[in-house]
């Protein structure tokens, strides 16, 4: 990935300058029991070898195609862009497959969910057999996820948060030992009584997360004024859990005024983001870039450097905790 700087950044880390992306959907991927094929988005630089990647697991929502392999436009462009490889999944849980509701699993495949990144990254070589220009070009062994909302929760999952499951009460643990880093973006919190009565009685798999063995890295991403009074009784700082009940090493950028689109990461203007903000967007962008970068390439300072610049700024957007 070049080094070379872009004369228009105004923020944070010297990124390298953006590349065209090369975008390819749906790779489908036949998964035995699954009920659909697994389709997924490929975006990746159109340049550039050894691309470590990215897994994204989309959130819910009202729209029809942001939860699914479409969404996210706004992150999976720049990390392509400054040389990721993005993978995103259609889960079970999207609009766009619109399933019986009695298929197991329904409505929202907490655990299809993880799986599904699992089986991703079993089949890496039939993926990039599938994209003749992606051949050889993915560095399988640095792999990271990120998850937006219920995405988040997916996320924490792959690097090792546990829960009960509510049909059997065992402990659920999906960790995936090959994801090294990950981000958490407007994640779920805590279960017990932070949670909204009508959370707890229809998706009780959100009753019982234990973050305590969450012990991969991972950026967790706050917005302060993300309330999301639908699902929990504390306020913004549940979507903190995730940092303040997880073991170190862990960061947390909390940004200011944002809800939960975060200023708009899950479409280019969409409606259903209430706090629209381009240059927090810019912002998260950014940031999430830094740590992924250093967190795959340990020694690479553009984490330290995204921090310190945001730390100088006269108004800053945000804030970054670490611990």
């Amino acid at each position: 990935m070049s080094e070379s700087t872009h004369p228009a950044d105004t923020f944070g880390p010297p990124a390298p300058v953006p590349v065209p992306v090369l975008s390819v959907s749906p790779v489908v991927l036949p998964v035995p029991g699954r009920a659909v094929d697994l389709e997924v988005r490929v975006s990746v630089p159109l340049t550039g070898s050894d691309l470590p990647v990215v897994l994204l697991s989309h959130g819910q929502g009202h729209s029809n195609n942001l939860s699914s392999l479409n969404g996210y436009a706004p992150l999976v462009n720049f990390w392509a862009a400054h040389g990721f490889a993005v993978i995103q999944p259609t889960h079970l849980s999207s609009t766009t497959l619109d399933l019986a509701p009695d298929t197991p699993g329904a409505p929202m495949y907490w655990r299809s969910r993880a799986e599904d990144m699992t089986h991703i990254l079993d089949r890496l070589d039939a993926i990039e057999a599938a994209v003749p220009q992606l051949l050889g070009r993915l560095d399988h062994g640095r792999v990271a996820v990120a998850g937006h909302s219920m995405g988040g929760h997916t996320a924490s999952l792959l690097l090792g948060a546990r829960l009960t499951d509510p049909d059997d009460g065992t402990t659920v643990h999906l960790v995936e030992p090959r994801i090294t880093a990950g981000v958490l973006l407007a994640a779920p919190g805590r279960g017990g009584d932070a949670l909204t009565p009508l959370v707890a009685e229809n998706y009780p798999f959100l009753s019982t997360p234990d973050f305590s063995r969450m012990t991969t890295p991972a950026l967790v991403v706050a917005g302060d004024k993300d309330a999301s009074a639908h699902l929990t009784v504390r306020g913004p700082d549940w979507h903190t859990d995730p940092y303040a009940l997880s073991p170190g090493p862990k960061s947390l950028l909390t940004l200011f005024d944002a809800e939960h689109g975060l200023g708009g990461i899950s479409g280019y203007d969409v409606a259903e983001t209430t706090d629209e903000n381009p240059a927090r967007v810019a912002l998260l962008q950014r940031l999430t870039w830094a740590y992924l970068r250093t967190a795959l390439h340990p020694g690479d300072p553009a984490w330290q450097t995204a921090c310190e610049a945001l730390a100088a700024e006269a108004d800053p957007l945000g804030r970054v905790d670490s611990k």
